[in-house]
């Protein structure tokens, strides 16, 4: 067993019966490490990088689903522990390395051990936010994945403010991207610093693109959304223009 009773629950879930035709996903919310693992031998200052987790992202996500009052499901620990953003069965769900630093905590897994982490945080999390769909049945449904980046990766700087990914069906994300190119002095990726596919991702293809509903990933530079400001100021920005692209899809 991985994780006992006395752990947090590796969901969170804001406004399970929300009106709002928005629903909001995110997998990197936490940086959290069931205490079995011995904190995966990373010292504190790697488990708080953006490595372990989406920095930011949980204060924008819950802000937004305030404002938007929308359904909202995070995912509580770090994607070091199991990426739920990758297929299980993928080696890069659960790192051996993350950018440059070595993972000691996730060399040599046994079977049981990579299975305890899917069934324990991996599953539970994908389970939930399909259950939530399904309750939408016959409902307008759009499905929003709410990430962030590091502005330096591997010694590159990236200078842009935000990214909008999407995957098969991109005409609400360009709607959204030209929203935000019209904020004043905003740089805007589209499908960058990442792009979507389903060889790489795991939440958009599976719940969004499978059931044919209108999707977008966000992307906001970690720097931004690193304190309870910009985190605000982020999600009153996307409750803003979210309304807009809904209504300019039709």
């Amino acid at each position: 067993m991985l994780l006992t009773p006395k752990d947090p629950s590796v969901v969170r879930v804001f406004r399970p019966n929300a009106p709002s035709e928005f629903f909001l996903a995110a997998d990197h919310a936490g940086a959290l490490i069931p205490p079995c693992l011995n904190h995966l031998g990373l010292p504190e200052s790697e488990r708080l990088r953006h490595i372990a987790w989406d920095i930011g992202i949980a204060g924008v996500t819950r802000n937004l689903s305030e404002a938007l009052n929308a359904t909202a499901i995070m995912q509580s620990y770090s994607r070091l522990v199991i990426d739920c953003n990758r297929d299980p069965s993928w080696p890069s769900a659960i790192p051996t390395v993350s950018e440059v630093t070595q993972i000691p905590g996730n060399k040599r897994l046994k079977a049981s051990e990579r299975l305890a982490r899917i069934e324990e945080i991996f599953q539970p999390y994908h389970d939930t936010i399909a259950a939530h769909l399904d309750q939408r049945a016959g409902r307008r449904t759009i499905f929003v994945a709410m990430h962030s980046f590091t502005p330096r990766y591997k010694g590159v700087d990236r200078p842009m403010h935000a990214g909008i990914l999407h995957l098969k069906d991109p005409k609400l994300a360009y709607i959204m991207l030209d929203l935000l190119r019209q904020e004043p002095g905003l740089v805007v990726g589209d499908n960058e610093p990442y792009a979507i596919t389903e060889d790489s991702d795991y939440t958009v293809p599976t719940h969004a693109s499978k059931r044919g509903l209108h999707h977008l990933e966000i992307e906001i530079r970690q720097d931004l959304i690193a304190n309870a400001d910009g985190q605000q100021e982020w999600a009153d920005r996307f409750a803003r223009l979210l309304p807009l692209a809904s209504a300019a899809l039709g």
